[in-house]
Formats: C-alpha cells, structure tokens, sequence
C-alpha cells in the first residue's frame, strides 16, 4: 500500500512538472527542476566529459631514454587475460621471470625477484632493506640517478656521503677506495647507466675494493640492462636492479632486483624494520618463492599483466641471447655516432669507450634553442627525442635506440629528424 501511495505520488508531481514546463512559468521552472532532480541524487558531482570519450593515444617513435616502444609480441602478452597473484600457474610465471632476470643479470643469486613499481621501487627497495638510520651510504653522482639515491638514503636517515663529478664524469677505482676509507659506508652506489649524461661507467674492480672495506656494492643498470655488458655475480656486485621500459621493451611498471648472499645477510639481520612495508624484502621474498618456505603468503597484489609482459620481453632477451644483444646496441650506435658527425653535431662523451650504447648524448648545437629542436622534431616526425635531465638539463639532447628500437633504419629516421630540424628551426646570430 505504502509503495503504490509513493508512485501515486511521484507521478502526480511529473504531472505537476511537466504542466510548469508547458505553461508561461517555463522558464522560472527548468532551474527549480534542475535543482530538484540533483536534490533526489545521490551524486553530486558530473561524470566527466573526457570519460565519456573513447580513449586516444598517438602512435610515436619513442627515440628518447625511455620508455622505448613495445613490440607486438610483448604487447600481446601483456594483453592475456588475466589470472589470480597468488594462482599456482602465476607462481610458474613468476618463477621463469626469475630465471629470466639471473641469466639478464649473470647471476646464480637465489634472492632475485622482479618489483611491482619503475626502477625507483627497486632502487628504493635496494636502500630501504640494506642501510639502517645512521648507518653511512657513499653515493657516486655524475648525473640524476645518483642524486636520487643520495636523497632517498638521506630521506631514511642515513648519513649520506657523496663523490660528485659533473655530467659525463666517471670516478677511478682509485678515487672510490679513498672515499670509502674516509667514510667506512656501508653500501656504496654507482650508475653502469647514466642515461642523463650517456655514460656507461666501468665497473671492473670496484665490487673486490668493496669486499675489501666490508661494504656492499649497488648498482643501477636501468638504462644499460641488455645494452652493454654487465656481470653480476664476477664483476661482485652485490645487489643489482633495472626497469623493464628500456632494451628490455616491456611496458613501465616492473622492475627486475637481484641480492646476494652477502646483501641478504645484511638485510635480514636488522635491528629495524625496513622503512616501507610494501618494499620489506622478507615479504618480497616469500611472494617471490625465495625463502625457502613452502607457502607463499599474501603481500600485497603484482602487476599480473605487467608480469605477463616482463616474462615476454626475459624470454626474447634469452632467445636473441646477451652477446647479440650488446652486439647489435653497440654497431647500431657507432652507425649512428657516424651520422651524428656526419651532420656537424658534437658527441657529449669524447671517449668511445664510456658511451651508453642505449642512449646517445650530444652536445646542444650552437645558436639553437634545443627545446624548440625537439618540439619540432615531434611535431613534424611524431618522434619523441629529449633533452638532458637534472643536472644535464641544457648541456645535452638525447636520442635512445634500445631493444626493438635498436634498428639502422631507426637511427635513419633519427638523423633525418635531426637534419629537418637543424635546417628550419631558428638560429641565433650570436
């Protein structure tokens, strides 16, 4: 009885309504109506406009640092339907990312997993697990990983020391070992990849000076990872971490980090809980099956479909096989060196030897504006090119053919950008 009187009700007053809408109180009446039908909702506030618009992304070449363009095969992995984090074949996949991962790396470490979140998870995770409030952390900065670091050591309490070097700069093993008997740290970082500078740092040596002082070695091969030549487990390096947007062509979001067993016993010895939970590796290392325990327990929910992707991009890295890989990066960036001196334009890193295979850096031409070099090139070739990054910031322009990038016909497309901007964008007469 009581619905029936509330219907009676509600369509008297439509009646009501619509006989003011018809009538010469129309205009007063629409605001009243308005008002009244947002009264009776629950929701205050509109769907968007942009929501009720299909999705929209340009198709570009991705030329910069990063992230580098997704082949198909990888994209059609990452599109799978998806599966429960904790299924036992989620477990399978997890599994072969972590072997995919020790043979990218040349590790036989068992703690070895991939992050959910960029490389700043892992490069976070790396510091929160390993380094304790007061404890000294000497960070090598020659560019803006570096910086990064040596702010989330700080941020955590640590006492930061810091080696610095202006952009393209790299540090003697001589100079690392000084450094580290004046500070006793810890943990001590270093970039192989500076991709803000283009530099691929040596690393022979510094892991044995490291042992040597009782001090773990960290290292960041984000932008180098499949690029250039890097040895975990011989080069004794203790805890070693990349992204999965560069040569390794899988979407952002995964981000491949390996301990050894002396970074282990150093981070699960702790008098203090790790700052952050989401990043506590005796968590991450039961998700990940590295604890030797039968069952894994609830953590927090991977990146199923990121996960699907990184095993993808592991898997064409095994196939295509290391020695290719760094072979191809390497030819492709003397071929496209060439062309870059071909058009009058300056490499930023002199020496041959120290160039970032991945990401090529040159010097900003004179008389040019480089931001108004690279909005044209984008413009006109849909072609993502940058320009330098923290403290590189108008010093360089970068241009990166890493992965399914690395192509001659890429590094064409490239110079061809290049050529078009130099002749029609502006030059100053000074």
């Amino acid at each position: 009885v009581m619905q029936r009187a509330l219907f009676r009700r509600s369509a008297l007053l439509s009646q009501h309504a619509a006989a003011a809408l018809d009538g010469p109180l129309a205009a007063r009446s629409a605001p009243l109506l308005q008002r009244l039908e947002r009264s009776m909702s629950s929701v205050t506030i509109p769907p968007p406009p942009c929501m009720l618009r299909p999705l929209e992304a340009p198709l570009r070449y991705l030329f910069g640092p990063g992230p580098s363009n997704v082949p198909p095969r990888i994209l059609t992995a990452g599109g799978r339907p998806i599966i429960g984090h904790l299924h036992p074949e989620m477990y399978e996949i997890m599994n072969d990312i972590k072997q995919g991962i020790q043979y990218a790396f040349q590790t036989e470490n068992n703690m070895t997993i991939a992050m959910s979140g960029s490389g700043h998870a892992a490069m976070e995770c790396a510091v929160f697990n390993t380094v304790e409030p007061g404890e000294s952390v000497l960070v090598a900065i020659n560019g803006i990983w570096g910086e990064r670091v040596a702010e989330i050591a700080e941020r955590m309490g640590a006492n930061v020391h810091t080696m610095v070097k202006t952009p393209g700069g790299y540090f003697s093993n001589k100079e690392i070992e000084q450094a580290m008997e004046k500070y006793k740290p810890v943990l001590f970082f270093l970039t192989h990849g500076e991709s803000s500078a283009g530099l691929c740092h040596p690393v022979d040596g510094i892991g044995d000076i490291c042992r040597k002082h009782n001090c773990l070695f960290l290292v960041d091969t984000v932008a180098s990872l499949g690029a250039a030549p890097i040895f975990m487990d011989k080069q004794n390096i203790d805890i070693l971490y990349t992204g999965s947007q560069k040569a390794l062509n899988a979407p952002p979001g995964t981000a491949p980090i390996s301990f050894n067993d002396r970074a282990c016993h150093k981070m699960f010895n702790r008098k203090t809980k790790p700052v952050s939970y989401l990043f506590d590796m005796t968590h991450l290392s039961n998700y990940w099956g590295c604890d030797g325990k039968p069952a894994r327990v609830y953590h927090h929910t991977g990146p199923v479909s990121g996960f699907f992707a990184l095993r993808e991009s592991l898997a064409i890295l095994a196939e295509k096989g290391l020695e290719e890989s760094w072979r191809k990066h390497k030819e492709v960036a003397a071929y496209l060196y060439r062309g870059l001196e071909d058009l009058g334009l300056k490499l930023f890193i002199p020496e041959r030897d120290l160039r970032l295979p991945s990401v090529t850096t040159i010097a900003i031409p004179e008389g040019y504006n480089w931001r108004e070099l690279l909005a044209y090139i984008m413009k006109h070739h849909q072609m993502e090119m940058t320009g330098g990054l923290g403290p590189s910031i108008g010093m360089v322009m970068r241009i990166g053919l890493m992965g399914y990038n690395c192509e001659k016909t890429n590094a064409d497309m490239a110079l061809h950008a290049l050529a078009d901007a130099l002749k029609n964008c502006k030059k100053s007469k000074a």
